[in-house]
């Protein structure tokens, strides 16, 4: 039986997403639009895969350097028959059947296109078309059959009068071809038609005339063939593959307490047993491990997160490595490259950034550790910060295991503290302090004896006479 190859239709700049980033390009859950269309045709093993580019092409292939993928350039944007003539030198070797996908259709899936090539092959047919019906057809080319039900011609929305246009079946600009029809049949069209274009849709038109059967294989789920021409339609879209992404979540043994609230990208990965809590963004190439609780109003970004771990509310995670059973929040941020190992406790208002925090250490309230290592069971007291920067550098601190760090401590870096050192409440550290020691640097404490309650005398006699004053200068008195 014949093979397949893909040409995916993705060189228009999409002026109706009125952007200055070309439509394909669009983030859509964390990936960029055309890589749903590409990931689905690498999914039917086809011989080979064309990318049909034009606007913007130098952006498009950097960001899909890693995809295997062949493109095309159209140069100019003389409609979809001429794109898809952009693609035939590519496919000069290959033998078999074509079928051409849009790379701004992402919510199509694999099942239906597989559907689509099965019959065509199945019946031996020269062309198939995926149609479906829409309640609302405005803007698609709609497919007019004769009485038989067979498929004559697709008639493109600008083209087509206002008996056609109530015509419901649309054309979804996904096809299955033989090959060699497709592109002896693409050399005889003319652009005849309002926007003077080469239509691939009059190839439909071609084979009608020749007698030839017109197979359609219609798409149950008309969201499925959506196609993404303007921010509206984008924010629709996503919320489907949203929808898509929580569901397969959630049947792989994942609680997601509320669906509607909950974001998480294509990219992520969730072990079983973990449990999100509403209104959370888990971004980009986030992996949690299993039996974690993800409380509520939190972004994680790009994090590894390990198993059995608590994130409590209000917490921003960025490029972060967590390890297992540690406790994080409320209202932490983890900035980018900062690593925790297990049982790691940082709590509310802590700001972490490019640091280590080995096994067991904790810094429960009101920190800042910037550049810093610290080492096994380290308790970090409240208002305790890392001065790591002079204006031109930054500067690392070094705390080994076992220190206790009082409250209200400034390490002002580079320093280093020994292992089982103390650092007594108040202290800023200008120099290393070895093992074992007591770090310790406080003004003298001296207490007035009186001296409060004469302040407050005085206080009260100042008020008086003040406002004896106010008196006489209302002529009181």
């Amino acid at each position: 039986m014949k093979g397949i190859s893909i040409i995916i239709l993705a060189a228009g700049l999409g002026t109706r997403m009125k952007s200055n980033l070309v439509k394909i390009l669009h983030p859509l859950a964390g990936m960029p639009m055309l890589s749903y269309t590409l990931a689905l045709a690498k999914s039917l093993r086809p011989e080979k895969t064309i990318a049909v580019i034009g606007h913007q092409a130098d952006k498009v292939k950097e960001t899909f350097s890693d995809y295997d993928v062949d493109w095309a350039i159209q140069k100019e944007q003389k409609g979809t028959g001429h794109a898809v003539m952009q693609a035939r030198s590519l496919l000069n070797n290959f033998n078999g059947n074509v079928i051409v996908l849009s790379g701004d259709t992402p919510l199509l899936r694999k099942e239906t296109v597989s559907k689509l090539i099965k019959s065509h092959k199945s019946k031996g047919n020269r062309v198939t078309i995926l149609t479906t019906e829409l309640n609302n057809p405005y803007g698609y080319g709609r497919v007019i059959t004769n009485a038989n039900g067979k498929v004559e011609r697709i008639v493109e929305e600008k083209d087509a009068s206002d008996t056609i246009k109530k015509t419901r079946l649309i054309n979804t600009g996904i096809y299955a071809f033989d090959k060699d029809f497709l592109f002896n049949s693409l050399s005889e069209i003319k652009p005849n038609n309002a926007q003077g274009e080469y239509y691939l849709t009059d190839v439909i038109g071609i084979a009608a005339k020749r007698g030839l059967e017109i197979n359609a294989v219609k798409a149950q789920d008309s969201d499925e063939v959506m196609g993404i021409n303007t921010r509206l339609e984008l924010s629709k879209a996503e919320k489907v593959i949203r929808k898509r992404i929580n569901d397969r979540w959630m049947l792989n043994g994942v609680t997601i307490i509320d669906p509607e609230t909950t974001f998480v990208d294509d990219t992520v990965e969730i072990g079983r047993d973990t449990i999100i809590y509403p209104n959370n963004f888990i971004c980009g190439k986030t992996r949690i491990g299993g039996g974690c609780t993800i409380y509520s109003n939190s972004r994680i970004i790009d994090a590894k997160i390990g198993s059995d771990v608590k994130i409590k509310d209000s917490c921003l995670i960025e490029e972060s490595k967590i390890g297992d059973r540690a406790s994080i929040g409320p209202f932490a941020h983890l900035r980018p490259h900062t690593e925790l190992g297990r049982d790691v406790k940082i709590g509310n208002f802590v700001e972490i950034k490019k640091s280590v925090l080995k096994d067991g250490a904790k810094a429960n309230h009101l920190t800042y550790l910037g550049d810093s290592h610290v080492g096994r069971n380290v308790n970090i007291g409240a208002g305790t910060i890392t001065c790591n920067y002079d204006g031109f550098k930054k500067y690392k601190t070094e705390i080994g295991d076992n220190v206790f760090v009082g409250s209200d401590v400034q390490f002002i870096a580079p320093v280093k503290i020994g292992k089982g050192a103390i650092v007594a409440a108040g202290t800023t550290i200008t120099e290393d302090v070895p093992a074992d020691s007591l770090a310790i640097s406080r003004t003298k404490q001296i207490s007035k004896k009186g001296w409060a309650k004469k302040r407050r005398r005085q206080g009260s006699i100042k008020r008086v006479m003040g406002q004896g004053a106010k008196d006489r200068g209302k002529g009181v008195g």
